[in-house]
């Protein structure tokens, strides 16, 4: 197999060449590597190539790993970060706030409210972005874009104090077409514009959009935080 090091060296020459072709810096764009499904000695492996943003999405899976990786000394001396990206259920919010740097996936108002809860309960101010539903799969989760749910969202947050919307997350439809990824990837820009002209004193200035298969598309169309998991650590284990 190839190592870590070289896989990653590959998609960095690729966002860099995305970026190119977009306009765009490289500084702008975040590396998220998505490390769910793969043991902690994969995310170990990853810090030593200087990888320091993971995604997880499940948070009984990621509390046996963080154990793992605190005996390791992971985060004794690194500036590591680890998001909660799969689908977070509101009985586990609590339990998420204690052991995710953020949660990427908020999909209703009731877990924005719990979350808060649960942060004001920790001491902290919790980023979160919001998961917009873009495509008609039954099986995916997210705020419909034009729903009232979402306006009451946007309303609400600057009263919740303890989590800070940073931005938007989307998943595309399963479709061979690029084009179907890409006009997704565009919708949810032009809906943060949107948002950001509605509700100028809210933080949407991230767009999180983008995986091994349409990162490049995605940087295109203005992700600032690609995910990328099987081009970095290959398929995926079976669950543990």
């Amino acid at each position: 197999m190839i190592p870590f090091k070289q896989r990653l060296a590959a998609i960095e020459e690729r966002i860099e060449a995305a970026c190119d072709r977009a306009g765009r810096a490289r500084r702008d764009m975040r590396l998220m590597a998505v490390s769910k499904a793969h043991p902690a000695s994969a995310i170990v492996e990853a810090v030593e190539a200087g990888v320091t943003l993971f995604g997880e999405n499940r948070v009984q899976e990621f509390e046996r790993k963080r154990s793992e990786l605190e005996a390791l000394g992971v985060f004794a001396s690194q500036d590591i970060e680890i998001h909660m990206i799969g689908h977070l259920q509101s009985n586990k919010s609590g339990k998420a706030v204690e052991i995710f740097s953020a949660i990427d996936t908020v999909d209703s108002l009731r877990l924005a409210e719990r979350l808060n809860e649960a942060a004001d309960k920790s001491g902290r101010v919790l980023p979160v972005f919001l998961e917009i539903k873009l495509g008609g799969e039954a099986t995916k989760t997210g705020l419909d874009p034009a729903g009232r749910e979402l306006q009451e969202m946007l309303e609400r947050a600057p009263d919740l104090s303890h989590i800070n919307v940073r931005g938007l997350m989307t998943v595309p439809p399963l479709d061979d077409n690029p084009e179907t990824a890409r006009s997704c990837f565009r919708r949810l820009r032009e809906l943060r514009e949107e948002l950001a002209g509605r509700h100028p004193t809210l933080d949407c200035s991230e767009l999180s959009m983008g995986m091994s298969g349409d990162f490049e598309i995605a940087i295109e169309e203005g992700s600032t935080l690609v995910r990328i998991g099987t081009a970095l650590f290959g398929v995926r284990e079976a669950r543990v």
